[in-house]
């Protein structure tokens, strides 16, 4: 049996997913990652432990599927983007890595948007706080010897495949959030690299998703039960890696993706950039495609977060509560920025809210308005969206948010459109990631391989839902306003802390 292997490496867990050739899933092994936050607006992860949990999983899955694994014939990488890594010669990690929700390049940013307002057409987006660019500003600033040392930039998945493979690479849609590619032509832009202040010979060569990009190393392959010769895929970055898995690949296809992140994603067949409306229009992560997205800095996390102050470990039990108490909008209002915001306000400096509380206030009615601020901020994307001229009718629901019914059922009467929930839809980057990997052979038609997944349900909005939340969204946007000149005066705790 021949097999593919998807390895996506996410912020809270690698997963890797092994597929057979009809595309049914034979085996998967999720291992957690942890995030360190150093500092105010600071978010870091070892390059190092992305491997061990790579390995981990590869691990488990040579243990527990041994025939699956040595038919493999491709391995496809996604990954977590805009991360800032930094490698020396002797392809050691110089530092940890700086994150997509780390913030503290927010003056870079300013710096860069100030100074070379005519770049962010070409690079799809106005330089933020958590693209790759502003970071290396930020560590010439502030830590010069780290840049001193440093011979090669790498993003998360592509330290995976110089580890596997021996190879520096990336792929364009990947590099497309580093606010250092000229998303047009998919290569990268002297212009942005001159204005990042840093050595091109630092970056990697750009391929395609599907483009090949060397073979697991033999002593690797011996390790993990895999065939010689297995191929690397160029892979993708998780965001169009997930439209990949879902099948959002032709011109308008959407989907919302509710992981520890969140984002609103349309592909496009043509470079339409919106970066007025803090949209981000980015190369997809196959030849030819791109697509427009808004960026949400806190998804699933949120509810995470809340059911850790509720002293609530079991997710799933408090989703159930939270449904069995559900009559519509909760009395409260949730800003859910934890790690600030990207779309649409694109501001590093914005911090959750709990609006409402009362003698009476249940941690049930907290959680849901959790769930509910999330919802709100799918609401703000979509206006965004809109205000582009982008219109949407209906949408994929994805990553591990998805699982909810519930939360399917709020976004779904908060955006008035209905959405898919597709089979394995919650496994979106590493499926997209197996597929990549199957296409680099070049022995199959993208169109029969790139298919949707099954939709195992539609969750349509409801039309009682739909007119309560209005107001809610309204008033959501209004506390937003009122609280975000305070944002910036706010200084969260120095002191180290693990997630």
């Amino acid at each position: 049996m021949t097999g593919f292997l998807g390895i996506d490496i996410g912020t809270s867990a690698v997963k890797a997913l092994l597929v057979d050739e009809r595309q049914a899933v034979v085996g998967a092994a999720t291992v957690p990652l942890s995030t360190r936050h150093p500092g105010p607006l600071a978010s870091e992860q070892a390059a190092e432990a992305w491997w061990d949990a790579v390995a981990a999983a590869l691990d488990r899955l040579a243990a527990d599927q041994p025939r699956a694994m040595a038919g493999v014939a491709a391995i496809g990488l996604a990954g977590q983007m805009h991360a800032a890594l930094l490698l020396d010669e002797a392809d050691r990690p110089v530092r940890p890595a700086m994150l997509w929700n780390d913030g503290r390049a927010h003056a870079e940013a300013r710096r860069l948007r100030a100074e070379h307002p005519a770049l962010q057409g070409p690079l799809g987006v106005p330089a933020m706080a958590g693209l790759t660019a502003p970071k290396l500003l930020w560590l010439a600033r502030h830590e010069p010897a780290s840049l001193a040392r440093a011979r090669c930039l790498l993003l998360a998945k592509d330290y995976i495949r110089l580890r596997l493979t021996g190879e520096r690479a990336t792929d364009a849609s990947d590099a497309a959030g580093t606010w250092l590619l000229d998303q047009r032509r998919r290569a990268w832009s002297p212009e942005a690299v001159a204005a990042a202040g840093i050595d091109p010979g630092l970056l990697p060569p750009v391929v395609e998703g599907t483009a090949r990009t060397g073979s697991v190393r033999p002593e690797l392959a011996r390790r993990f039960g895999l065939p010689d010769g297995v191929a690397v895929a160029g892979g993708a970055g998780d965001t169009p890696a997930g439209g990949i898995g879902i099948g959002a690949v032709r011109e308008g296809a959407a989907y919302v993706a509710l992981g520890t992140s969140a984002q609103l994603f349309v592909a496009t067949e043509a470079f339409r950039p919106a970066p007025e409306r803090a949209l981000h229009a980015f190369c997809h992560g196959l030849e030819g495609r791109w697509y427009q997205m808004a960026a949400m800095l806190n998804g699933a996390s949120v509810l995470g977060f809340f059911a850790r102050l509720l002293g609530q470990d079991d997710l799933p039990a408090l989703l159930a509560a939270v449904e069995a108490e559900f009559a519509g909008p909760s009395p409260l209002l949730v800003l859910p920025y934890l790690a600030g915001e990207r779309t649409p306000h694109d501001n590093p400096h914005a911090r959750g809210v709990v609006f409402g509380l009362s003698p009476s206030t249940t941690g049930i009615e907290v959680a849901q308005a959790a769930l509910e601020g999330v919802a709100f901020s799918f609401a703000d994307a979509l206006a965004a969206m809109t205000a582009a001229g982008t219109r949407i009718a209906e949408a994929g629901f994805i990553g591990g948010g998805a699982r909810s019914r519930l939360w399917a059922r709020i976004v779904a009467s908060v955006l008035d459109i209905p959405l898919s929930l597709h089979e394995g839809g919650e496994r979106g980057p590493a499926f997209g990631a197996a597929r990549l990997a199957r296409l680099c052979l070049g022995r199959d038609d993208p169109a029969a391989v790139l298919a949707a997944p099954p939709v195992t349900a539609v969750v349509a909005p409801e039309p009682g839902l739909v007119e309560r939340y209005r107001p809610r969204i309204e008033a959501f946007r209004r506390l937003y306003r009122a609280v975000e000149a305070e944002f910036a005066e706010a200084r969260p705790p120095a002191a180290p802390v693990t997630a």
